[in-house]
């Protein structure tokens, strides 16, 4: 039996957080490319992926939703090897972002795909409603 998160009736609203949650642990589960993320403080996290043999047109940083997508694209190569230990395959990583988290930029830099992050000033600032009267 599958456990069901967020069934609480003060949870309302949370169906595309528990997707979220379901497409985080799948992607947890894969191993390739391996991937550091660095807290470099004052609010900003750094995101390192292992790309080598990448050029920065076979890779894609996007951002649908709170989602960040980074997908490598390999064309095919006519090459013989003796020995193939370096992975040419194709890949997507996902990693799910806090709502005020943005991605300020990425560099290619030796093999290593840096994805910068930050997390703006104020952007956990409370937010005040205002009460109408009705009629």
């Amino acid at each position: 039996m599958k456990t069901v998160l967020f069934d609480s009736p003060f949870l309302l609203g949370f169906d595309h957080t528990r997707a979220l949650i379901e497409r985080a642990s799948k992607a947890a589960a894969e191993s390739y490319p391996p991937y550091n993320v660095e807290d470099l403080g004052d609010r900003r996290v750094r995101i390192t992926l292992a790309v080598a043999g990448f050029t920065p047109d076979q890779l894609s940083v996007t951002v649908e939703g709170r989602q960040l997508v980074i997908t490598g694209e390999k064309t095919s190569e006519d090459k013989t090897y003796v020995h193939r230990g370096i992975a040419a395959r194709g890949f997507s990583r996902a990693f799910v972002l806090d709502g005020g988290l943005e991605v300020e930029g990425a560099t290619l830099d030796h093999g290593l795909l840096h994805v910068e992050l930050v997390q703006p000033e104020g952007s956990d600032a409370v937010k005040r409603i205002p009460i109408k009267t009705a009629g």
